[in-house]
């Protein structure tokens, strides 16, 4: 597995010098939203800003800043029209800041902050490839499971691991704002992750998203012992379960990675517009 922000830190391991390009603000139409990097090196990027000439002339001016022929650190202003070669209409703001690898501690943590965190409980084969893509996009990843052994050695950046028995003990434990995952290797488990969740909801209401992975049949037997438990059926309705964009019916653990990856990504900007 490996992510953007490790292809950047890999960089950095091995010396080399860059320039981090970063969407500070945008308005109107732009090719990507704040918050957005690219990594310039000598002889490669990391990452994108959206292409075109927007990303082109960037390329050009940070290889300009990297080479000492330009002092260009700070914010530019770049609008998005005639002049640039592009029809937007908008008007980009980037931020210019070389790095090396002294930055590699500190660039890991700001980058990571700006992702979305997801809980994934569950390391069986769903669990592994939704970590897997969950780690090519806009996510950290808290993946937990009770069992020892479970996790791959090598991770990227973006996803921590987390060994918890009981394993809906990790639920008080997660970030506000966490959308979660639940697939793990028993029923037993699942419904105690549900509970837990539901818990927090009730008290905190900070979690945005709560995925079951399963049937129409499993959640409607879930759904009366979450019932018998006290729960209402509003309440109820914060739970989705089966979990994945409808129409995607295959079974390949990487087929309902990318399924529950869109729809992911469906609340999150979502989320965004309304906000």
């Amino acid at each position: 597995m490996n992510g953007l922000v490790d292809e950047l830190l890999a960089h950095l391991a091995r010396g080399d010098e860059g320039v981090l390009v970063r969407v500070e603000s945008t308005q109107g139409s732009a090719p990507r939203e704040a918050g957005t990097w690219m990594a310039v090196w000598q002889d490669g990027l990391t990452a994108t800003i959206g292409g075109g000439q927007l990303e082109f002339q960037a390329i050009a001016e940070a290889r300009d800043f990297l080479a000492g022929h330009a002092q260009i650190e700070g914010v530019r202003r770049y609008p998005l029209g005639p002049s640039l070669g592009q029809c937007c209409g908008g008007v980009v703001f980037l931020s210019y800041r070389r790095i090396g690898p002294a930055d590699a501690k500190a660039l890991q943590a700001e980058l990571l902050a700006h992702l979305e965190p997801v809980a994934l409980f569950g390391g069986g084969h769903v669990g592994a490839a939704l970590a897997r893509l969950l780690s090519t996009l806009p996510f950290k990843v808290r993946w937990v499971d009770s069992r020892d052994g479970v996790f791959p050695d090598a991770l990227p950046a973006q996803i921590e691991t987390e060994h918890s028995d009981p394993v809906q003990d990790a639920v008080a434990q997660l970030a506000p704002g966490s959308r979660v995952l639940i697939m793990s290797f028993s029923h037993a488990e699942d419904l105690d992750i549900v509970i837990a969740c539901l818990k927090r909801l009730r008290a905190r209401g900070d979690l945005p998203y709560v995925g079951l992975i399963g049937s129409k049949t499993k959640w409607a037997t879930f759904s009366h012992r979450l019932e018998a438990r006290g729960f209402t059926a509003e309440e109820l309705t914060r739970v989705t379960c089966p979990i994945g964009v409808p129409g995607i019916t295959g079974k390949e653990p990487e087929v309902i990675a990318v399924a529950v990856a869109a729809q992911l990504l469906q609340g999150l900007y979502r989320d965004a517009s309304a906000g």
